[in-house]
């Protein structure tokens, strides 16, 4: 794909080529780091339950914390591996950079934990009223 500012890369964009990449993002990522698709999968069961029940706030509560929680682990990834392949030894400078991305992925995560556990808690009381 060619970038527009640098004038660097191929030409010939098209606006499905960029869906098409985030797809094939999206699919390396399930595929390949398991931290991300059991997150997924538990979230797709929350999310198909809420959209059951009518539940729209829980719905897009849990929509948007998993939204964040794809978006820091796959940065995360991303940092990690770009590290090492800039550098493979052994590095306290690299150690930090790739710490500071792991912290970032556990913020989300500590948060996508926190909603998807209250919006569990509501959604059992509205399965099992009383």
């Amino acid at each position: 794909m060619r970038h527009k500012f640098l004038g660097t890369g191929q030409s010939g964009y098209h606006p499905l080529q960029k869906f098409k990449i985030i797809l094939s993002g999206l699919r390396y990522a399930i595929l390949y780091d398991f931290s991300v698709a059991y997150k997924v999968l538990l979230s797709i069961a929350v999310l198909a339950v809420c959209f059951y029940f009518r539940q729209w706030i829980d719905f897009l509560s849990v929509f948007s914390a998993t939204g964040l929680m794809l978006i820091a682990e796959m940065f995360n990834t991303t940092i990690e591996t770009l590290c090492d392949f800039v550098e493979n030894r052994e590095n306290q400078k690299i150690k930090v950079i790739k710490d500071i991305a792991a912290a970032a992925a556990g913020i989300s995560i500590l948060i996508w934990i926190v909603v998807i556990v209250s919006e569990l808690g509501r959604l059992w009381f509205v399965i099992r009223p009383g």
